[in-house]
């Protein structure tokens, strides 16, 4: 028969995680609102960067020349950015964007590449340093401030890139979808591919001051450090809702375990009962 005294114990436990998950749930969510708007108001910026960059690199023509539009003819060594968090309890968000990333590093690396890698968050550093890998690690971004963030990894995407320490320059992050969705998303960002402009933009004509040559390059580290920007706020917006809905779980298997422990009790405790009735009704019937 199970210890009452062990069951109470067990109950009062699960309700004091219950009310942890409970909470960290609604500060998940109170932070998620604010991050989901911040990432879904800079995705039109983005996109209409971009296009403004494909323009001018057009009216600039083929003369010009700039060191994130020249790809290598031989590309050898890929320098590699992984954005994840510094903190758990927010289910596969972590773990589905390392396993993935992790399969495309072997995959490069049986392909001949050599491979640096820049890893963002206390999860990815140890993951990968766990596997051997030489990572340069940082740990509690989310305490500085994001143009701090960018403004460094634009300077060293771009700063390597031209210096010829490595042939491209790939960003990995999970691209917020959906409350429910985070996917990870492998994107090259140097060199910079620039989409083809759409055949009603190419019979607008566009005056530019200063010169689309000077205009251009200004604009793309510009670009590059939008994008990188880009995805840390896809990653804070995901972290905080995979951790919502991880801690949401939590809680509901919470009350579950509860609720199974509650009837174990009372099965219990209602046996211990009965015993005791049926041995004062066979004392006094041996009396």
């Amino acid at each position: 028969m199970p210890n009452l005294r062990d069951i109470r114990t067990r109950i009062a436990g699960v309700k004091k995680t219950k009310q942890i998950t409970s909470a960290m749930k609604l500060v998940a969510g109170a932070k998620l609102r604010r991050a989901t708007e911040r990432a879904v108001s800079a995705r039109p910026y983005q996109r209409k960067l971009t296009d403004v960059l494909a323009r001018v690199a057009r009216k600039a023509g083929e003369s010009f020349q700039h060191p994130l539009l020249e790809p290598r003819e031989q590309v050898k060594t890929l320098h590699v950015t992984i954005l994840t968090t510094d903190k758990g309890l927010c289910g596969p968000f972590n773990t589905t964007l390392l396993r993935q990333t992790n399969q495309w590093l072997k995959d490069k690396k049986a392909e001949g590449f050599e491979v640096k890698l820049r890893v963002y968050g206390r999860k990815g550093r140890d993951f990968f340093v766990n596997r051997k890998y030489e990572v340069d690690g940082i740990v509690g971004y989310d305490k500085t401030p994001k143009l701090d963030l960018i403004r460094d990894l634009g300077t060293e995407v771009l700063g390597g890139y031209s210096e010829g320490r490595w042939d491209e320059s790939w960003l990995v992050y999970n691209e917020f979808v959906n409350t429910i969705t985070q996917r990870p998303k492998f994107f090259r960002i140097a060199p910079i591919s620039l989409p083809e402009t759409t055949g009603e933009e190419s019979l607008l004509e566009h005056r530019y001051e200063p010169a689309p040559a000077e205009l251009l390059t200004r604009l793309l580290p510009l670009y590059l450090r939008t994008v990188a920007l880009q995805a840390f706020l896809e990653t804070e917006a995901g972290e905080h809702a995979a951790r919502m809905t991880a801690m949401d779980n939590a809680t509901r298997n919470a009350g579950d375990i509860i609720d199974n422990l509650s009837l174990q009790y009372n099965r219990a405790r209602q046996a211990a009962i009965t015993k005791e009735i049926i041995e004062i009704v066979s004392g006094a019937e041996a009396l």
